[in-house]
């Protein structure tokens, strides 16, 4: 235990250093900023939406300039194929003056990939993520090519309600860790914005974190343990978002059409491991669940369409869950 607390110590300062770096350039946005980098010390991918100008592509880049990794961008549009995504075999010359075939790498060899305004692309393009994010590897023809690691999409796109957006498969949503929805600037981040934007003064990042370290810290977090009680409360959670499941309140018996899949609990163990840490402990709490518990969750419930007509969200009936379920297990919790 003693060397595990020295290298959570370890990762809290590396922590600290990164999120500092990253508020250089980035104005605000402290909850935001926090969900994604837990989700890079957690190994998982991340989804950001937003209206358009909020800095999420600022923090993608932001984020990569402060990470000694290979950072790609790939802009999603509508004209958009798989092939301009994963990369392809070309024709070239060899030494011997003979046509050969050669693979081409796409941006998705990155490291730190941003996919920006992933909702642009259809669902055929957008699915060509898929691979990738879930194995660490991409298919090309008949041969299969592993990505360097640590790799991690950061997906950002716009509200549906927008024009010319397509829907994420739900296969797609399931492969981030976290969705995270960032909320428009208060007055005096407003006032923060202008002066550092429409002033002459500007500011450098510097790499402060490298991929060795990134690695060493997922492996550690691991060891985080999480008791028995801790990892059925994260289970009883995840039941309560499907309809008729054990313990799930009336809005999702009403309102909810698909539960969260077992990735989702994943992503609740994973975030509450690492927030764990974060605050220098060894041991997961139900509030490090509790805490993680809507960006874990809330991309993967999928509302029915009376829920959808009366307006319900999925951040409503994740709240929900988190009451209720909550309240059981404290009750139980009293009575023993």
């Amino acid at each position: 235990m003693p060397d595990l607390e020295q290298d959570l110590a370890s990762l809290c300062s590396d922590f600290s250093t990164l999120r500092a770096e990253v508020g250089k350039v980035l104005v605000g946005q402290d909850e935001v900023v926090e969900t994604v980098l837990i989700a890079l010390f957690a190994g998982g991918h991340c989804l950001l939406e937003g209206v358009p100008g909020l800095a999420k592509t600022l923090l993608v880049r932001t984020l990569s300039e402060c990470l000694d990794l290979e950072y790609s961008r790939i802009q999603f549009t509508p004209d958009l194929m798989p092939a301009d995504i994963t990369g392809t075999r070309i024709v070239v010359e060899n030494e011997k003056g003979r046509k050969d075939f050669e693979f081409q790498k796409g941006p998705i060899f990155g490291q730190v990939v941003l996919a920006d305004e992933v909702n642009r692309a259809t669902p055929k393009t957008q699915s060509a993520l898929l691979e990738a994010m879930q194995e660490g590897e991409v298919t090309v023809g008949r041969e299969t090519h592993v990505l360097q690691q640590p790799f991690m999409v950061l997906a950002t796109q716009n509200p549906l309600e927008m024009d010319g957006t397509y829907p994420l498969p739900e296969a797609q949503l399931d492969r981030f860790l976290f969705k995270v929805h960032v909320p428009f600037p208060n007055r005096d981040e407003l006032t923060e914005v202008l002066e550092r934007t429409t002033g002459s003064r500007t500011t450098q990042v510097q790499p402060v974190l490298g991929g060795e370290a990134i690695l060493r810290h997922r492996r550690r977090i691991l060891d985080v343990e999480a008791a028995s009680h801790v990892q059925d409360y994260a289970v009883r959670m995840l039941l309560a978002t499907h309809p008729g499941g054990e313990g799930s309140p009336e809005m999702v018996t009403r309102w909810v059409r698909y539960g969260a899949s077992p990735r989702g609990v994943q992503a609740l163990l994973l975030g509450a491991k690492v927030r764990a840490a974060l605050d220098g402990r060894v041991h997961v709490s139900f509030d490090d669940v509790r805490l993680t518990a809507p960006a874990a969750l809330r991309h993967r419930i999928l509302i029915g369409f009376e829920g959808e007509a009366e307006g319900v969200t999925s951040e409503q009936i994740v709240n929900a869950v988190i009451e209720q379920v909550s309240e059981v297990v404290e009750d139980g919790a009293a009575g023993t």
